[in-house]
């Protein structure tokens, strides 16, 4: 989370509310970070680029906020820098509320919403007019040759701010293009991989949960939200834990699955795993993808945990290759909520593959490192170094492949570190 944002958002009142709720001192460590300058970078840029319509809030001279829907063609919202974004305002109803407004206050906030992907985008900024007469050089970006909808001003706005909002309780929904894709994309799947109906719901737990949400993290990875299938609360857990799923494989036998919870439990309303599809594995994860859909019924056993965290306030270091991020996602969470020291080091072969890469970024921006190895100037996790450094009384957490743990646990044996500050979890 941006201290920019943060600045902006949490003020006196706020804070109030935040310490008498207790989330408090989660939010308080995005105030603590260094004074910067919001840019745009390659993710923000392309999902601003990519909407056809936002929500645009001014503020009147009585003191109410405005909302107002802005729509056109995708890609009328134009980035015209790092710290700029823009777009043609078109010929509408002439109330004029919106740009009356920004003639006593020139600030605005946007919500830009992703509905199939259930991602939304906030933004805060200062906007102004600009018309062919005053500044034709800033106005001739704006517009969109090949939608003729009468172009009456253009609205530039500076960004002072912006943060990422969790997909929680965005209901997705799809335009008539995206829904002909899908037709399209459902008419030309292979039958054998066409999901399998079964009239009895897998599982023998005891524990009776609903796949409420669906999300694609990456092209291979899909995060999986899970209810209770009464609506009752789910029993409760500490980052590291696990659920074992029932997965009924293409022979229509069932098999089980353990996939990490990927959230600090700071409530009892969902579950969420991540499951990377593996299509020449033992068929499970394919299985899995191709299976589960919104409203899937499942039975399954309490949450377990063989990775917990320590209690006490020893500093953290969190290592994750690949798909390994989702129990140690959890931990930079549950770490941030109780105020204790940590730092993560993500290792994979490009942000596109990775998962949860811009949650971590917008959330820890000074306790986070990536690593990219499949890129056109590569980086690479150096576990010698990275242990060399880390705190004499730091406890150190590991989950990925095969070969990264046992680097991380030979370095540690070679330098002296004793085995129990060493955690680990092994994910192919």
């Amino acid at each position: 989370m941006a201290w920019a944002f943060a600045k902006i958002s949490f003020t006196p009142d706020v804070q109030t509310v935040q310490a008498e709720m207790g989330s408090r001192a989660a939010y308080r460590s995005a105030e603590l970070g260094e004074t910067e300058e919001p840019a745009l970078d390659a993710v923000e840029r392309a999902f601003i680029t990519e909407r056809d319509s936002f929500y645009q809030a001014t503020v009147s001279q009585t003191g109410w906020p405005y909302v107002q829907h802005r729509g056109g063609p995708v890609g009328f919202l134009k980035v015209l820098d790092d710290r700029t974004i823009g777009y043609a305002d078109f010929s509408g109803n002439r109330q004029y509320i919106s740009v009356g407004n920004l003639r006593g206050d020139d600030r605005v906030s946007l919500l830009l919403m992703d509905y199939p992907q259930r991602r939304r985008l906030k933004i805060w900024g200062r906007a102004r007019t600009v018309n062919e007469l005053s500044e034709p050089e800033l106005l001739a970006p704006l517009e969109s040759p090949e939608f003729r909808a009468p172009v009456e001003r253009g609205i530039v706005i500076r960004v002072d701010a912006f943060d990422w909002n969790c997909p929680k309780y965005i209901t997705p929904r799809y335009s008539q293009q995206e829904v002909e894709a899908l037709l399209i994309r459902a008419r030309l799947q292979p039958p054998a991989v066409v999901a399998r109906q079964t009239p009895e719901v897998p599982g023998s737990g005891a524990l009776p949960l609903t796949v409420v949400g669906l999300r694609q993290l990456t092209p291979d990875i899909r995060a999986y939200e899970l209810q209770h299938a009464d609506g009752k609360p789910l029993p409760p857990y500490r980052a590291g834990a696990h659920i074992r799923v029932p997965v009924v494989l293409p022979d229509g036998s069932t098999s089980t699955r353990t996939y990490s919870l990927t959230d600090a439990a700071n409530g009892l309303e969902q579950y969420r795993i991540a499951v990377l599809r593996i299509d020449d594995g033992d068929g499970g994860s394919r299985a899995l993808h191709d299976g589960w859909q919104l409203g899937t019924r499942l039975n399954v056993d309490a949450p377990g945990n063989h990775f917990p965290l320590h209690d006490d306030l020893r500093p953290v270091l969190l290592i994750a290759g690949g798909i390994g991020i989702t129990p140690i996602k959890a931990m930079a969470e549950e770490l941030s909520t109780r105020g204790v020291d940590f730092q993560l080091h993500y290792a994979g072969g490009a942000s596109e593959k990775m998962a949860f890469v811009e949650d971590l970024r917008r959330h820890f921006p000074n306790r986070c490192r990536f690593y990219f190895s499949q890129t056109s100037e590569p980086s690479r996790l150096d576990v010698s170094l990275l242990l060399n450094s880390v705190a004499a009384d730091a406890v150190i957490y590991v989950c990925g492949p095969a070969r990264l743990i046992d680097s991380v646990r030979q370095t540690a044996r070679r330098l002296g570190i004793a085995e129990d500050r060493v955690q680990f979890e092994r994910f192919i």
